[in-house]
């Protein structure tokens, strides 16, 4: 008889949210500290204004007033990645972090006494509500990362096989420690006992997969078989399954841990008889609305900077104001494009239709700058207003590109089942693509946002753009 594994106590897994797979030491942080900003700002409340303090929370808005401060200081760690990387490794940098954290604070409550004064909470409240903060995060932050992570454990991924997807799979927990897995072992019958593999060992063969589970007790067994006939111990997985253990194929932990899907592993079936597998005409028709209101709001609001940029790209370089180019949408459909210009006129005349690259000199100075910013994409407004593209969406590319890459790249074509997007699960994930390497991972996250299209995804993918916008990450 199997004993029950370990992994079934309180374990850093994955939580999913939004369609997108979490660490829940992740999710336990941001509660945590939510709770703790709150309470910091509560208690530099009640030391400033003693009795009055009470009246305040409940006659004078108190709590709506904290509540706002609360959600610059959780946005601003969002903005500077302190969700991303929660084992501290520099006492000074988080030090510096959390600073700049409150510095946007402080600014959040000057942009609120200036729009909307009843909102902003008194000076007294702010200055010693941050000054616990700054005291309560950075303690918070070093006995979670030093005691808190190791209490709360990893998921130990025990690799039956390895193959491809448990190769890449190995090298990115290694990359993403914060992701919350840990690898236990190998087992292989390619190499020897012993053998030092991506953070772990050959533990034995495949066919010992029982007798190691029982050794190690791993969260998770994945299996990753290069070969899966005659070697699959199917009797064997099956009495761990039973006994309570947790086993997948790699190519379902890969989409929870990369948040893409594999195309090396991938077969039609898979996709022809997938239940999730989208677009959903519901879905549709409540991206269609959101896309049409959104966009008209933020084509109104947008107007002056839109007026000033094309000011400025007239002034600055000969030629038209718009670009135009042809791109191909939804069903193979072509439709025409419309951004800033930022390159120089017929800066294609010589070389045809090339990928932008790092510091592309067929762009202008001013449009090296409006690229960073994305404020070369607004009149994109206007396609997504036509139909033509939507909010959240695979990146539009030229036809030119599309008919070389579809006859290299399996399920390229795919990805033109929904509409193409402003911005997109590609595109917040994987850098700008300028090789058949990043087209094929860019499709692998087109695939899984297909798979999982939902309104509240799209949101999701909206407020990490923001971020990318703001930090003018990725731009090329």
């Amino acid at each position: 008889m199997l004993d029950y594994p370990l992994s079934d106590r309180v374990t850093n897994s994955m939580v999913r949210l939004f369609r997108v797979f979490f660490p829940a030491n992740v999710l336990l942080l941001l509660i945590s500290e939510i709770l703790l900003v709150f309470g910091s700002y509560l208690l530099g409340g009640w030391l400033v204004l003693d009795e009055e303090w009470i009246p305040y929370l409940y006659v004078e808005n108190g709590w709506f007033r904290i509540g706002l401060v609360v959600f610059s200081v959780i946005l601003g760690m969002h903005l500077t990645d302190l969700y991303r990387n929660i084992r501290v490794t520099s006492r000074s940098a988080l030090v510096q972090d959390l600073c700049q954290v409150l510095g946007i604070a402080l600014l959040a409550q000057g942009l609120i006494s200036y729009a909307f004064p009843p909102a902003r909470l008194g000076r007294g409240i702010m200055l010693v509500g941050s000054a616990l903060t700054l005291m309560a995060l950075l303690c918070w932050r070093l006995f979670y990362s030093a005691v808190v992570l190791d209490v709360v454990g990893w998921r130990r991924v025990l690799f039956v096989g390895h193959n491809q997807l448990v190769q890449e799979m190995a090298n990115h927990i290694l990359e993403q420690p914060d992701r919350g897995f840990a690898i236990a072992g190998y087992l292989s019958d390619d190499d020897p006992e012993g053998t030092p593999l991506a953070g772990g060992a050959v533990l034995g063969r495949v066919a010992d997969v029982r007798q190691v589970a029982e050794q190690v007790k791993p969260s998770l067994i994945v299996v990753g078989l290069t070969e899966r006939r005659a070697r699959m111990p199917v009797h064997d997985l099956l009495e761990l399954r039973f006994a309570g253990y947790t086993i997948q194929e790699a190519g379902t932990t890969y989409e929870a841990v990369l948040g893409r899907i594999c195309t090396k592993e991938l077969r039609p079936s898979q996709l022809i008889f997938s239940d999730e597998l989208g677009p959903q005409r519901v879905f549709l028709a409540i991206q269609s609305l959101l896309n049409y209101s959104v966009c008209l709001t933020g084509a109104v609001l947008a107007l002056p900077v839109m007026l000033l940029v094309g000011m400025l790209v007239k002034l600055t370089s000969r030629g038209p104001i718009f670009y135009r180019q042809t791109r191909v949408g939804r069903n193979g459909k072509l439709f025409t494009l419309y951004k800033f210009r930022s390159m120089h006129v017929n800066a294609e005349a010589f070389t045809g239709a090339v990928w932008a690259a790092k510091d592309d000199p067929r762009v202008t100075w001013l449009g090296r700058w409006l690229r960073r910013t994305r404020l070369d994409e607004l009149p994109q407004f206007y396609n997504v207003l036509r139909g033509d593209m939507s909010l959240v969406g695979p990146r539009p590319e030229r036809p030119e590109f599309v008919e070389t890459l579809a006859e290299r790249i399996p399920y390229y074509r795919q990805r033109h089942c929904v509409r193409p997007g402003l911005t997109g699960w590609a595109q917040i994930n994987h850098k700008y693509g300028d090789s058949i390497e990043d087209v094929i991972t860019k499709l692998e996250y087109d695939l899984y946002y297909i798979k999982h299209m939902s309104p509240a995804l799209d949101a999701y993918i909206l407020f990490q753009t923001f971020k990318t916008i703001l930090l003018t990450r990725g731009a090329q």
